[in-house]
């Protein structure tokens, strides 16, 4: 299946967007633009992480999905799904009933991506061996830091570690599996119910291949919603024949220190896109051998914190973690065969090329010159970083102003200063203020999301 060059899930509904600047002030790549009061999305910068969604006060964004109904142009219909899917739901309800109720809505197998776990903990041990001179190792777990560091930090580009993620590992598994059991070619659809926006993007558009085998993806928060509707009082059907390599590190990989464990020497754990960016900063001015592996996750408590997940992230983890504890450990369940070569080979990427999406110019010389103006158009505005010029700091309103897509005069400051010296008048700034947040943004409207009387 041919997959589009770029992909970005996260949409904006302008129906309900208020140009408030929540998501513009989160967005740790600057991605994002008010103009015309409405938020939008500069498709190079966002790395899919869901901030926006998370800050939006009036639910704005959204994250675009596979229609359920593509499974029915297969035979065989496999639905892969990591085991945070299972610690969301309520404790009265058991794993045989979620295998159910999915079984009901139409799959015919089913697999919790992480297993056979072992397979990929060999792969890291394997590449960690091959590569000694590359230190601290950095996790290709997170689709959202992978891209974070592609287009903000190339200079760690070769600290990520080339192996492929859990899903990736599910989904050759059971297409080996599937062969093995008589399926044809073309018979099997992979079905990846996905936790986060993030890993929508690497499936559509994935970094180090060429394309996803994974045939569709699926919302979390909807598939949670169907099952919980399909489920009831009946007790599920018997279910462990589904989970045979699942282990106690398996249950564990989404979440915090899920891969740091697997180190014996210095490794860290680092959730939460802002945190995972502070380090990424350090690494790029400091060198740390002492480190053997960072693990990093955009969301906070890992994948039990992603936008798509309907249960409460804390909550999630101790489920897992309480029901981890009744699975074997992975050296314990390591199926061997022929199919264990041929998805280990599967497992290694290719190199990623960086994505120099914030340099000012290709020309060096050129890009010294713009960042010299940057800095003197810096000296003039206020830096307040009120977001009020459209862009989420003084710094970005510059960089724009050099890159042809502002004007000194969106700084509102500037403008009020100028108009005081009559080099604006009055209707041109407030012209220019409608460009920016929109016309009729600024007449009293107590009915309006933030006033005193809304709702009313």
């Amino acid at each position: 299946m041919s997959r589009p060059k770029k992909y970005h899930a996260m949409r904006v509904d302008p129906a309900k967007c208020i140009g408030c600047t929540h998501c513009m002030q989160v967005c740790p790549t600057e991605a994002i633009r008010v103009s015309n009061g409405l938020a939008v999305i500069t498709g190079e910068r966002c790395v899919d992480c869901g901030n926006c969604m998370r800050a939006c006060p009036v639910d704005a964004f959204y994250i675009m999905q596979d229609d359920l109904s593509l499974m029915q142009k297969f035979k065989y219909r496999v639905a892969l799904f990591p085991s945070v899917m299972i610690g969301q739901f309520p404790e009265h309800i058991t794993d045989d009933q979620i295998y159910g109720a999915l079984l009901e809505l139409g799959f015919t197998h089913l697999m919790e991506v992480e297993q056979p776990i072992h397979w990929l903990v060999e792969a890291y041990r394997k590449y960690h061996a091959e590569n000694p001179d590359i230190r601290p190792l950095i996790s290709s777990f997170c689709p959202a830091i992978v891209r974070l560091i592609q287009i903000r930090y190339p200079t760690l580009i070769d600290h990520i570690v080339m192996v492929k993620a859990p899903h990736d590992l599910a989904a050759h598994y059971a297409l080996e599996r599937l062969k093995g059991e008589g399926a044809q070619e073309g018979e099997t659809g992979l079905f990846y119910i996905t936790p986060c926006s993030a890993k929508i993007a690497a499936v559509k558009r994935p970094l180090g291949e060429k394309e996803s085998i994974v045939d569709g993806i699926l919302n979390m928060d909807e598939m949670y919603n169907r099952v919980m509707q399909v489920i009831s009082s009946r007790p599920g059907v018997g279910s462990s024949g589904y989970r045979e390599y699942l282990t106690r590190e398996g249950i564990l990989w989404p979440l915090p220190r899920g891969e740091a464990r697997l180190f014996k020497h210095k490794s860290m754990a680092i959730d939460g896109i802002h945190n995972v960016v502070k380090m990424l900063e350090r690494l790029e001015t400091e060198n740390h051998p002492e480190l053997e592996f960072l693990e990093l996750r955009s969301c906070d408590q890992g994948c039990a914190g992603g936008i798509l997940l309907s249960g409460n992230r804390f909550l999630t983890v101790e489920r897992l973690e309480r029901r981890a504890r009744t699975f074997p450990h992975s050296h314990e369940v390591n199926p061997d065969g022929p199919a264990k070569a041929d998805v280990l080979e599967k497992l290694v990427t290719d190199p990623i090329e960086p994505a120099r999406v914030f340099q000012l110019d290709p020309d060096r010389s050129r890009a010294i010159e713009k960042m010299a103006l940057v800095e003197k158009i810096l000296c003039r505005l206020p830096a307040i970083d009120c977001a009020a010029c459209g862009a989420p700091n003084c710094h970005a309103l510059a960089e724009d102003i050099v890159m042809g897509k502002a004007k000194m005069t969106d700084c509102l400051f500037l403008q009020a200063e100028w108009q005081h010296e009559g080099r604006v008048t009055p209707a041109r700034g407030f012209r220019n203020m409608e460009k920016i947040w929109g016309e009729g943004r600024f007449k009293a409207d107590c009915k309006k999301k933030g006033a005193r009387n809304e709702g009313y």
